[in-house]
């Protein structure tokens, strides 16, 4: 396999995930937390999304398919582009309101078809890039495309074993 085909791999593994856990939900089932304080499924899939849309369009260059696409009012917020979720109180977490299963998706949707257009492009070269020197060492772009798809994945994984909970 080449680089390209590992990524739209890994990148292509989530959709079924992340539907299996939404789909049919309820507004309300969405924003269901196992206890006070806990992540909701919607929050979950909201945040994962929010961290693909965010940190590869540092790499890819535009604007985050979240502003272009108005999403935040569909999901009860202001359209920020800098709010991924980290370090949301529980507070902020209850406040991410999905208008419906269906929003959580075609908003993941729409990230993941620019997302694996966009890895289709690169070379294994351009996975040595550096693109964050905030970091010791500085972060390449073949860690950032492992650290968002391995992100992504654990949180796809907390959203279906709590859609197991729901029933």
């Amino acid at each position: 396999m080449d680089v390209q085909e590992i990524l739209k791999d890994g990148y292509g593994r989530l959709p079924d995930t992340i539907e299996a856990a939404v789909r049919g939900l309820t507004p309300e089932q969405l924003r269901w937390a196992p206890k006070p304080g806990a992540n909701s499924i919607g929050w979950l899939v909201w945040h994962l999304t929010r961290v693909q849309d965010h940190h590869l369009t540092g790499v890819i260059g535009g604007e985050q398919i979240y502003v272009t696409g108005d999403w935040g009012p569909r999901f009860g917020l202001k359209t920020d582009p800098d709010d991924t979720g980290y370090g949301h109180t529980a507070g902020q977490v209850e406040t991410v309101a999905p208008e419906s299963w269906e929003t959580l998706t075609g908003y993941f949707g729409a990230v993941l078809t620019r997302t694996v257009a966009w890895v289709g492009t690169l070379t294994p070269a351009d996975l040595d890039r550096i693109v964050d020197r905030n970091w010791d060492p500085p972060v390449t772009l073949g860690v950032r495309l492992v650290s968002v798809l391995d992100d992504d994945a654990q949180h796809a994984g907390q959203a279906a074993y709590l859609r197991g909970i729901l029933g």
